[in-house]
């Protein structure tokens, strides 16, 4: 399989993230723990093992990204978006199936690689050099980056003064300061005001203009019905429907409506 997927990879220059059958099953300690009698009953032994469970998270995910593709992925809570983003970015082992793409895939997500007690100018160096740049860079972008993110006045403060808009308006800025071929986002656009949306919007456009490619984990509708080409609809980690943006909405919120 991962001989097919990596031919089908060379073959199509435009393809650039390739699942095959992809699964990710979790292994979680559940809280029915037992109790002082039973243990006592157990001479002290206890089956922990029996307080484990598995969780199918994305159930045979298979797809074909290409260049100039933003792809929307919608679906309940634990649904299995951010798990399958997790993947794609070799975050998260799959546990059968294969993940190729023809660059590391970076995620991009509310809460991380930020640093609480650090200023915002701070974040973007560190920030920065996690992105593989050099600290000459960093520092000749860093007004940019702190324009955008509309912080002028609040970026010599420590982040945890900053409220949670704050918080994923800079940690955008930092993470579009380069241009990945391949970019996840993970609800980084459902946090911030309706101008810093646009921005955003903008943001990721020019980056599809330089053909890259783009997966969005979203809750907005309309952020996903402005910035993507594709959306796909997962439920119960498998894929319900993958189509056009418009369309494939529609079948989730009638299927919401049913399931009320």
């Amino acid at each position: 399989m991962a001989d097919q997927g990596t031919t089908q990879l060379a073959a199509d220059p435009d393809v650039t993230v390739l699942l095959n059958d992809v699964h990710v099953t979790y292994r979680v300690q559940g809280d029915n723990r037992p109790r002082l009698r039973e243990l006592l009953l157990r001479k002290g032994t206890a089956t922990a093992e029996r307080n484990v469970r598995s969780i199918r998270a994305v159930r045979g995910v298979s797809l074909v990204a290409r260049q100039g593709e933003a792809i929307g992925l919608i679906g309940m809570n634990g649904s299995g978006k951010s798990t399958l983003l997790r993947a794609v970015a070799g975050l998260l082992p799959p546990t059968s199936g294969e993940v190729l793409a023809t660059s590391q895939p970076m995620l991009l997500g509310v809460g991380a690689a930020l640093q609480s007690n650090m200023s915002g100018r701070r974040n973007i160096l560190l920030g920065g050099l996690a992105l593989g740049l050099s600290k000459d860079e960093i520092e000749g972008r860093t007004d940019d980056i702190v324009r955008f993110a509309g912080l002028e006045e609040f970026i010599d403060l420590p982040l945890k003064t900053y409220s949670s808009g704050m918080r994923a308006r800079l940690l955008f800025s930092i993470s579009t300061a380069v241009r990945p071929e391949i970019l996840l986002i993970d609800e980084a656009l459902a946090v911030g005001d309706e101008i810093f949306r646009q921005r955003s919007e903008a943001r990721i456009e020019e980056m599809l203009e330089d053909a890259g490619t783009i997966f969005v984990v979203s809750h907005s509708f309309a952020s996903i019905e402005d910035i993507c080409t594709r959306v796909i609809w997962l439920n119960r980690g498998e894929i319900q429907a993958d189509g056009k943006p418009d369309e494939v909405i529609k079948q989730y919120k009638a299927f919401v409506k049913r399931s009320k």
